[in-house]
């Protein structure tokens, strides 16, 4: 058999899935003979003529047919047990991390805060221990942000300053081993082969058509080997999918190899791993609630480096925020790349066709889903695990604010009234150019329908300058809607184009560096100017702060958080406890305090305290 026949044959068998493991055997008999005809045949028409007549007397006594028919559809189970798994490659004694030392290092937004948790939790479980101390560690791992170029950038620079530790360290004691979590250089997905010989996706369910246009022009194995290669310097990858194997992959690298899982995942949300606070003595935490992203804006590269939308069951979010609210804890945030489209469908009797609603005049560039449990469902059943404690959450998207959403934020004490609205821009035909589903008038209209929904609410919002395209009349509309909104809050960044995004692949980075940063530099401007109008008519109110600590420029003052998440300044001095009349005390970390508010900034508001107080009784005052 010629080698273009084994391969033709091989590829048969793989469209044929379980039968795949015979194909193996097939190939290797092919070869085998192939290789013989090749070298002993010196009459290759003596060969070809017994070759057809064996091959027709084979023909006419083998298997029809229906005996092909019949045996596809009887149970495979006898071919299954005559075929033995391959020992495992690792025991289970040598996962464990025998008291080995982990150095933890975040970079990047509260989603990669949240996953050191995530993976400090599972390591924990597997024997390792906790440094702080970057000297005496045995294993370093950076959980790494790569939305911006210039996160990138500083994961390179700090691989750079943990090379000399590394070279010293093979010198005097145990190897240091250096990973990276989470980075898009690595968050790319990769062909598993299956001990049976088929060929599958990545990731269950998912269609080789959906597979395949993922992988074309993404780079991505480019970037993978960049970083297991350049310098050596990085012993193991995980993405932020893979962390479960966190313990495998350590162990591959104590014996001296690199080792990497970068697999995407439709169905991983760590739902039944507790994360483990990093700071005791922190006040909040973040609840991951969902991971991935189904928005496919044109500029993000969150779908392709933390995988598509999936929601973890409300009752395992329950139980992790009532253990927080166990420890202390005042405040959890609710974390999700699109936080608000979060859907529960793990339970059947709530998967009923219930149809989605966006909010007014805002479309999904994605099939809009059906059923499960909404986030109006889940922000109802947090808010009543601890009446002491605030709610709030992050990162939602404009079009999934229902008015049941709305409402709840405006009922309950404990949910507060501070909404993050990612704008992008201001000008209509930069945000259809970014895919984000509405226009500039059905984002003004939404915001004036919060404002009367939630009376008071602070609002925060994303803005990017010198997206593809932008024109100075673009940028004119996004400075006049930071005028018109005046938000609270906000982050503001100059455009940096991603691989893999729907811009890097359709649109043009046409904007000039400085033509970027000088725009930025006026959305800066007009934001402060207005944060600081909208802040200060905070001044002459009384308002409910949860204390965080000292204040970082002044040991004589503690600093805390509003209800519209403001930092507020105010001295540390002795006030009235409410809760018991006559006693003097200090405020500590965790503590409500009222405070009455003297002066506001764009960022900051300053004011002295006037007693300790609970979330309850502070609805009196405020």
């Amino acid at each position: 058999m010629h080698s273009l026949q084994c391969v033709l044959q091989v590829q048969r068998s793989l469209r044929w899935g379980p039968m795949a493991s015979v194909s193996w055997l097939s190939l290797r008999m092919c070869m085998a003979h192939s290789s013989l005809s090749s070298t002993t045949c010196p009459n290759p028409e003596r060969q070809e003529d017994g070759a057809r007549k064996d091959f027709s007397s084979r023909l006419a006594t083998g298997p029809t047919l229906q005996y092909f028919l019949r045996s596809a559809s009887a149970p495979q189970e006898k071919l299954s047990s005559e075929v033995e798994d391959p020992p495992p490659y690792l025991m289970m004694d040598e996962l464990l991390g025998r008291q080995r030392k982990v150095y933890l290092e975040t970079y990047g937004c509260q989603m990669n805060v949240n996953d050191t948790e995530i993976a400090w939790s599972i390591l924990q479980k597997s024997g390792y221990l906790r440094t702080s101390n970057l000297q005496e560690a045995d294993v370093i791992l950076l959980v790494t942000c790569s939305i911006r170029e210039k996160a990138e950038q500083t994961i390179w620079n700090r691989l750079h300053q943990l090379k000399a530790l590394k070279t010293r360290r093979l010198r005097s004691r145990v190897p240091l081993r250096i990973g990276i979590l989470g980075s898009r250089a690595i968050l790319q997905t990769g062909v598993q082969w299956h001990s049976h010989g088929t060929v599958q996706p990545p990731t269950p369910g998912l269609k080789w058509s959906s597979y395949l246009s993922l992988l074309r022009g993404c780079m991505a194995e480019r970037l993978k080997e960049e970083i297991l290669n350049r310098e050596k310097m990085v012993d193991v990858l995980a993405g932020p999918d893979a962390y479960r194997d966190l313990p495998r992959l350590l162990a591959v690298a104590e014996s001296g190899q690199q080792a990497a899982n970068v697999l995407l995942s439709l169905d991983e949300t760590y739902a039944d791993v507790m994360p483990v606070q990093t700071s005791p003595s922190a006040t909040s935490a973040f609840v991951s609630i969902m991971r991935g992203c189904d928005n496919m804006c044109t500029y993000c590269i969150v779908p392709f480096t933390r995988g598509r939308e999936r929601s973890r069951p409300v009752a395992s979010i329950l139980e992790e925020v009532r253990k927080l609210s166990e420890q202390g804890l005042k405040e959890v945030t609710l974390l999700g790349q699109n936080v608000n489209s979060f859907r529960d469908s793990s339970e059947v009797q709530f998967n009923s066709a219930v149809s989605t609603n966006l909010s007014r005049g805002f479309t999904a560039n994605c099939k809009t889903k059906q059923g499960g449990l909404r986030f109006a469902h889940l922000l109802d059943q947090v808010s009543r695990v601890d009446p002491e404690m605030r709610i709030r959450f992050t990162s939602p998207h404009p079009k999934d604010f229902p008015d049941e959403v709305l409402q709840l934020i405006h009922e309950r004490d404990n949910v507060c009234k501070q909404i993050h609205l990612p704008a992008q821009s201001g000008s209509s035909r930069v945000l259809e150019a970014m895919r984000r589903g509405y226009s500039r008038e059905a984002y003004v209209e939404l915001v004036h329908h919060i404002r009367e929904s939630i009376p008071g609410v602070s609002l925060s919002s994303d803005f990017i300058a010198g997206f593809c395209g932008e024109t100075e009349e673009d940028h004119v509309q996004t400075v006049s809607l930071l005028r018109e909104v005046q938000y609270n809050m906000g982050f503001l960044f100059a455009y940096s184009m991603r691989q893999k995004t729907r811009a890097y692949h359709r649109l043009k980075d046409d904007v000039p560096e400085e033509v970027k940063l000088r725009r930025l530099e006026e959305l800066i401007t007009v934001f402060r100017e207005e944060a600081t109008k909208a802040n200060q008519t905070a001044v002459g109110c009384t308002q409910l702060v949860l204390v965080e600590g000292l204040s970082k420029r002044s040991a004589a003052d503690l600093c805390g958080r509003n209800d519209g998440n403001l930092k507020v300044i105010f001295p540390d001095a002795e006030m009235e406890d409410v809760s018991n009349p006559g006693l003097r005390v200090r405020a500590q970390p965790g503590d409500y305090v009222l405070v009455q508010i003297t002066s506001a900034g764009s960022q900051t508001l300053k004011g002295h305290v006037l007693c300790r107080t609970t979330l309850k009784d502070s609805s009196a005052y405020c």
